[in-house]
């Protein structure tokens, strides 16, 4: 647990260290515009894969159908 810690708190660090050099090097609003553009392709392909993930008929749809039926059924 604390090799994972450790880990964890190096690539933040990295991550920081890495962005204000290149923002320093390319400029700040050019560093933004690339950071927004990262964080907006990330919420997409994270959102592409929940959404194909509750699709009708996968395994995580009819998990959450079954909770709703028995829910209404519980409090009827």
């Amino acid at each position: 647990m604390g090799k994972a810690i450790a880990f964890l708190v190096a690539l933040i660090a990295g991550v920081i260290v890495v962005g204000w050099v290149v923002s320093s090097l390319i400029g700040p609003a050019l560093f933004y515009l690339i950071v927004g553009a990262i964080a907006l392709a990330g919420g997409a392909y994270v959102y592409g894969k929940v959404k194909k993930g509750i699709a009708p008929g996968t395994r995580t749809q009819r998990r959450i159908e079954a909770a709703q039926k028995t829910y209404r059924m519980r409090n009827r």
